[in-house]
């Protein structure tokens, strides 16, 4: 293809000349160290630095031309393209180059604060119990065709997305699941995408470091299910208040689930045990399911919807969810032959805490106490480290506050931040900025038949401290923790 072909309507803001414009392109780049003789490289700015710093050395490299969202300053002698929106038009460019992969396949994406990973997930899982061959983007990782992939980003960017589907397309695939962050639909990772089933899990506070504000962050959101997407099928959280703001696409089926009556998919006669969850969704199925607590019963239903809506049977649906071992790091159990409960979760916000620490008491039944474990990243929204601190030491019975990826700020004034939250209460608090040594003294701190919550991590299997990225797995800490408390 050529890169007229490739950016005709793309919002060109100054005429290319057409020798440039008629140039034939073997592949596309945004990153300089992927392009390869013939490639159209986009020289977008990144979140750290300008893509068009890196122009020289895609060229050197082989690059037929240089897409540039800004002009520079001094008119370049190289073939070269200046767009509007440089994400956008990359989006533009991938989904012609692949040749439309999204309308080949059913993409079902999830957007939400919580829930986006277990939802896609389970959706994922449903679909391969099923005999479908899938492909998976979500914050834990990535599979094309069942090849795993590491992440990159939760989203990544639109020429990814694309070369994904297509890989899935032509893998003789026919669904990929995928979480859709804020950060991507504000900046415009996935642009053009056709959604077959789009999924609203919940909106609490996170990400104002880069929304700002509230508003800001559910208008991101909101632009999934609107006339820009226009999913075929649209799935709201029925008991979510944000979802009742969310203008549906007049095109798109609207379908919700919850608990509330009239949902269209409803969770009635929920038992949650340590064993898993039971329930009924009238007129529809019964399920059995090993993941537990009642955050859980939204991530099910959720994933049910899409893929009921996408045509798939109830039997199928219900021997997926029963078949579904669980999610790295969400609500996980650590067994060491210890005599009480270990889990490790990704819960990294207010909200998040509050309901992994609500499905610990459910759980308990009064029976034992709450140990929750949890820091706040650095050189994030600050204003919501108070408000963990809060959510922390309201609902537990003992609370360890430490460190959390603290990036490049002193863990000691992030730890401030969430202490000023957690000193509203009496509960009893340690402060310990070493994590390894803050999950020793809480499992340590564990009797018989109490939960130890530890936040934050969940899958991750690593701290990020100053600009460096160290192994660390909560898993792994506790594992030595519980042994080391069994040995003395």
């Amino acid at each position: 293809m050529t890169i007229h072909e490739l950016l005709d309507g793309a919002g060109l803001v100054q005429a290319a000349s057409p020798d440039t414009l008629h140039l034939p392109v073997s592949g596309l780049a945004y990153d300089s160290r992927q392009v390869a003789p013939g490639y159209l490289f986009f020289a977008f700015a990144g979140s750290k630095v300008d893509g068009g710093r890196f122009a020289n050395d895609a060229l050197a490299r082989g690059a037929c031309a240089v897409v540039y969202e800004t002009a520079p300053d001094t008119p370049p002698a190289h073939p070269h393209v200046v767009v509007a929106h440089g994400r956008h038009a990359l989006a533009q460019a991938a989904k012609r180059f692949y040749n439309k992969p999204d309308e080949s396949i059913e993409i079902i994406g999830f957007t939400g604060t919580n829930g986006k990973s277990t939802g896609t997930m389970l959706a994922d899982g449903i679909l391969q119990h099923a005999g479908h061959k899938t492909s998976l983007i979500n914050t834990i990782g990535y599979h094309i065709g069942g090849a795993p992939r590491p992440a990159v980003n939760t989203t990544p960017e639109s020429l990814d997305v694309y070369k994904i589907a297509a890989e899935t397309r032509d893998l003789g695939g026919k669904y990929l699941s995928m979480e859709i962050s804020s950060h991507a639909l504000a900046l415009g990772r996935v642009e053009y995408l056709k959604v077959a089933a789009a999924v609203f899990t919940n909106l609490t506070r996170d990400h104002l470091d880069f929304h700002l504000t509230m508003e800001a962050y559910g208008e991101a959101k909101a632009r999934l299910f609107g006339p820009d997407f226009a999913p075929a099928n649209t799935i709201l959280n029925a008991d979510e208040p944000f979802s009742t703001e969310i203008k549906v696409a007049p095109q798109s089926r609207r379908l919700t689930y919850g608990l509330a009556a009239g949902a269209d998919y409803r969770a009635t006669d929920i038992q949650s045990t340590f064993a898993g969850l039971r329930f009924t969704i009238p007129g529809h199925a019964k399920i059995r399911s090993r993941l537990v607590g009642d955050i859980n019963v939204y991530n099910i239903l959720a994933a049910s919807a899409a893929c009921h809506s996408l045509g798939l049977t109830w039997d199928e649906i219900t021997a997926g969810i029963e078949a579904f071992p669980g999610v790295p790091g969400r609500f996980e159990r650590v067994e060491a032959g210890q005599d009480f409960l270990v889990v490790v979760d990704y819960a990294h916000t207010d909200a998040a805490i509050t309901n992994v620490i609500r499905v610990a008491r459910q759980l308990l039944n009064g029976k034992g106490r709450v140990i929750t474990l949890f820091g706040c990243g650095g050189d994030r929204d600050r204003a919501k480290r108070p408000l963990m601190g809060v959510a922390a030491a309201k609902d537990s019975d003992a609370v360890f506050l430490t460190s959390d990826n603290p990036r490049s700020e002193d863990p000691f004034a992030i730890i401030n931040d969430a202490v000023v939250g957690a000193r509203r209460f009496d509960t009893p608090l340690t402060v310990e900025p070493d994590r390894e040594k803050a999950i020793h003294a809480a499992i340590a701190s564990a009797r018989p038949g109490d939960v130890v919550l530890l936040t934050g991590k969940g899958h991750e299997d690593y701290q990020i401290i100053g600009d460096k990225k160290i192994h660390f797995s909560d898993r792994e800490v506790a594992i030595k923790a519980i042994k080391s408390r069994g040995s003395k």
